[in-house]
């Protein structure tokens, strides 16, 4: 393809004194329009409109489905790309008095499939547990914990992931959207793009972001309220990575295994229980992460006392190995930690809930040597759902791959790192502190799974407690619940978040203000 592109520049470089001769002996023609620059990937179809309804707490909700996608365009006009929304908004209610929620997933590469048939939406599937496996049928179940009564859904699918995609297939337009920066801008473009097309300028707004886009949440709050003039009242972020150099760690740093190590033990526990673990359990090793363990960590390997004391505990604590534990420092890995939790029976852990397994078909490899439990064993059911239900029952048919994650997006992902090397790791805590403080009214709430691996709470715990207070101390929140990165797969973790989300919203029994009057 580089070798045709390079033949076309050079005949068109040679061609053009050619060119210029033969123009100067016929009259002048206007350029046409179809001599422009073409776009490589047609637009999206145009938008479709459907209707349902769901039973929350006894309570009919009956809503309109909105199918279709927003065209991005720069600053002269041109279409860069379509971005592909799934909107869900209740029906015979005040626009103006009707809370909206815009939800993303996060990959970076990943599209909304995930909160929009896990958690969020009115129809749901369940994925991603203890036997869930990628030939399960994905047929999909009214959800009674979906968020309809309280607020309208959008659900949002960024360049390159689910359907949407750049105008042209390019490098040079995919770098318009796949970085830390333009993500953020162009999201926070769609958003308030999407409000004044739908007349929604004067509706209370939220987001709501998982993972990766829980990092975003924060900051498109920021970036909505400074840049693009659109205020939220609240933020819901599950299971984000706040300041990636908590989550990334290095050799020399320690925070990477105090960070995980609440959640070995949770996921031991759940081991050994073989019940949900309960929060208040990890009150004792989060105490010791943050205190005793982080200063034998800053002893350094050396002090061969601190690594006795750190070998023991954290045996106790995660039940592996002693004699592995000890030969590691009493620091454990993410994955050491999965591969030897269910070792003993051929099984492998997931990052995503370390108290999830599949066998392991490699078992006397010395490393992990295949992905993931959860995220590869949700990959067929979830796709095949999403792209059946919006084709057939949301009426909204699009002519190609449906990407529920897109390993490109991810692989070429600008992180905005300093040009002079081994810049700042992405952190999101700055523009969290920003939004706060710029809104006395505004709420975040930030949950996660006790069992995740990924996106640890404990990295969480840590970025919050730096944070100053600024007015109401319960503006800004941390919830764990049972369950790992996507924990809302368990019934009980789904209903305590809908519950704790719940508060951040207006009554829906006030004027107009959406829902049915009775929560579920």
């Amino acid at each position: 393809m580089r070798n045709v592109i390079r033949a076309v520049l050079l005949s068109s470089i040679l061609g053009f004194p050619l060119l210029c001769v033969a123009q100067e002996q016929k009259p002048y023609e206007p350029p046409k329009a179809d001599a422009a620059k073409k776009d490589d990937t047609p637009a999206l179809p145009a938008d479709s409109r459907t209707t349902g309804q769901v039973t929350v707490g006894g309570k009919v909700i009956k809503y309109t489905a909105v199918a279709g996608a927003m065209t991005m365009r720069d600053e002269k006009g041109q279409r860069k790309a379509d971005i592909a929304f799934v909107a869900y908004l209740v029906d015979g209610k005040a626009p103006s008095k009707r809370p909206i929620t815009f939800a993303f997933n996060g990959g970076p590469g990943s599209a909304s499939a995930w909160l929009h048939l896990g958690v969020l939406g009115p129809k749901r599937l369940g994925f991603g547990n203890e036997g869930d496996v990628p030939s399960k049928s994905p047929a999909l179940i009214d959800n009674a914990d979906t968020w309809l009564d309280f607020t309208d859904l959008v659900f949002i699918d960024p360049v390159g992931t689910g359907w949407s995609r750049p105008a042209q297939d390019t490098d040079e337009n995919k770098k318009a959207f796949w970085g830390v920066r333009q993500d953020i801008d162009s999201m926070s473009k769609f958003i308030a793009l999407w409000l004044a097309k739908y007349q929604r300028l004067q509706s209370p707004k939220f987001l709501a972001g998982e993972s990766y886009g829980g990092f975003r949440a924060p900051r498109i709050a920021s970036h909505l309220q400074t840049t693009e003039g659109v205020g939220v009242q609240g933020v819901v972020v599950i299971s984000p990575v706040i300041d990636f150099a908590l989550w990334r760690g290095t050799r020399n740093t320690p925070f990477a295994y105090v960070s995980t190590l609440p959640a070995m033990a949770a996921a031991a526990m759940e081991k050994a229980t073989g019940q949900d673990v309960k929060v208040d359990q990890l009150a004792e090793v989060e105490k010791y992460a943050m205190t005793d363990y982080l200063v034998d960590l800053m002893r350094g390997r050396q002090d061969s006392a601190a690594v006795d004391r750190m070998a023991d505990k954290v045996t106790k604590l995660t039940g592996l190995d002693p004699a592995l534990v000890k030969r590691l420092g009493g620091r454990i890995d993410v994955s050491t930690f999965v591969r030897e939790i269910r070792r003993d029976k051929g099984e492998i852990g997931s990052r995503y809930d370390a108290s999830v397994t599949a066998y392991d078909p490699f078992p006397s490899s010395a490393e992990q040597n295949w992905g993931d439990p959860i995220l590869q064993g949700a990959i067929a059911p979830v796709t095949s759902a999403i792209v059946d239900y919006v084709s057939n029952t949301l009426n909204w048919k699009v002519d190609a791959p449906y990407k529920v994650l897109n390993s490109e997006v991810n692989q070429k992902w600008d992180w905005n790192q300093s040009p002079m090397g081994g810049g700042n790791a992405a952190d999101a805590s700055e523009d969290l502190r920003k939004a706060l403080a710029l809104d006395k009214s505004l709420k975040m709430l930030i949950v996660h799974g006790a069992t995740d691996l990924v996106t640890p709470y404990m990295a969480s715990r840590i970025v919050i407690d730096q944070i100053p207070a600024m007015g109401d101390p319960n503006r800004l929140r941390l919830k764990v619940y049972p369950g790992g990165h996507m924990f809302y797969t368990r019934e009980n973790s789904r209903r305590f978040l809908r519950d704790d989300v719940r508060a951040l919203y207006p009554d829906p029994a006030s004027a107009d203000a959406g829902g049915s009057g009775k929560q579920g």
